[in-house]
């Protein structure tokens, strides 16, 4: 029998949001799947760069993808970019040459002579972060691809689908019809992520995107054939954001920056963290940046030299430091708790206070969920033990028998 792993990714569902009332289908599952307890995020915790996480098996520091937004040396100049746009990752390859520089699981999958499809329902650039460079199939509202890049008209695309509750059960849909005989097939919904963002964590409005993403999956799990691993997991969590600080109007108010067109330093929000950008002419500067910024009382963490490291990353291609917001365990208006700061939003995004937010350290952001049923995985059964994002491409790799060198996570499967 030809193995398939099948992955259903509720973007932004938080673990301790989990429950037999709010998602009684992954509550089910976990009798029949191996949970595992401490399951993290990268940084920033994004779903841009989480996913290209989960398609490289890598962090940041080795796939080349710093983040949800970044800025790119572009004739001498940083430049910020929004990684979402459909078009991100073709600019990315004029720029630098190439993608990412490892493969994906799309890659590794068609050079095995196997099919990877992703149908996916959040930004197109993280749905494109999944096969840059098209070695298999990509399905998004605002893009969609076969093999080499080619684009898919008319009945192909999957242009109806909205970004809501609606629009994740049409395209799942288009999954269980379309991908019965791909070797790896992952459904990646806009909720509850979309909702969260537009309303308080705990309201009915988000336990609402809760319900409707837990029915999508329940459709997925109903429908596989036997002997599928089936991974079910989210990308990040949320917290409450009770306050917006535009960080490069405090760098311009204490004389670090000339004014707000002076691009010479950057802070690039990635939600409730930032990558700050230093040009290279300007690396004298760099201890009065990082000191600057360990004196702010909305820094959680600076992430400047071992620490930006150990955070996954590298102070390559003009990033000097990354800022984690502040965070703290209080409860909302819901009863859910994380409140925190978040980093304002370039290119006229908007500040949602009260709402959901992600992107940096903060305890629960960093509390995705995961859940794995098949061959190697006890039903039923804890794993106590850290996994992070970057283990899953290892995982499905070893299932399918396709060899996982390069990846920096590892195989969670029992041994």
């Amino acid at each position: 029998m030809t193995r398939q792993v099948a992955v259903v990714v509720l973007d932004g569902l938080r673990r301790d949001m989990l429950g037999p009332d709010a998602t009684p289908a992954l509550h089910a599952f976990a009798r029949d799947a191996t949970t595992f307890a401490a399951h993290r995020s990268v940084f920033p915790s994004a779903t841009r760069v989480v996913s290209a996480c989960f398609a490289t098996g890598c962090l940041p520091a080795t796939h080349g993808l710093q983040g949800n937004s970044v800025a790119l040396m572009e004739d001498g100049t940083l430049t910020p970019h929004d990684v979402g746009h459909p078009g991100f990752m073709d600019h990315w390859r004029r720029v630098r040459g190439r993608t990412f520089a490892v493969p994906t699981l799309a890659e590794r999958l068609a050079r095995a002579g196997r099919t990877a499809m992703v149908f996916n329902n959040v930004s197109p650039g993280a749905a494109r972060a999944h096969d840059p460079d098209g070695h298999g199939w990509v399905f998004h509202r605002a893009w969609a691809h076969g093999p080499g890049l080619r684009a898919l008209p008319g009945a192909k695309a999957v242009t109806d689908v909205t970004l809501d509750t609606a629009g994740d059960a049409r395209l799942t849909g288009y999954y269980l019809d379309r991908a019965r005989d791909a070797g790896l097939a992952v459904l990646w919904l806009g909720e509850p992520d979309h909702a969260q963002h537009e309303n308080p964590l705990g309201s009915p409005a988000a336990m609402a995107a809760i319900a409707g993403a837990d029915a999508c999956f329940a459709r997925v799990r109903a429908a596989l054939p036997p002997g599928t691993l089936l991974i079910a997991c989210s990308d990040h969590g949320h917290q409450t954001v009770e306050d917006v600080i535009d960080i490069d109007a405090a760098f311009v108010a204490a004389g670090l920056k000339d004014g707000p067109g002076d691009a010479s330093l950057l802070a690039v929000s990635n939600g409730t963290s930032a990558l700050i950008y230093l040009h290279p002419g300007r690396q004298a500067d760099a201890n009065r940046v990082t000191g600057f910024l360990r004196a702010q009382p909305w820094v959680g963490s600076l992430l400047a030299g071992v620490d930006l490291r150990s955070a996954g990353h590298v102070p390559a291609d003009g990033l000097l430091c990354a800022v984690s917001m502040r965070a703290e365990d209080r409860p909302n208006a819901f009863g859910v708790r994380g409140v925190g700061a978040a980093a304002r939003p370039f290119a006229g995004k908007p500040d949602r206070m009260g709402c959901g937010q992600h992107g940096g350290l903060g305890a629960y952001e960093q509390m995705p969920f995961l859940m794995i049923a098949g061959a190697g995985f006890a039903p039923g059964a804890t794993v106590a033990a850290p996994s992070s994002v970057i283990d899953l491409a290892p995982t499905i790799l070893a299932h399918l028998g396709i060899p996982a060198d390069g990846c920096e996570g590892r195989a969670l499967q029992s041994r």
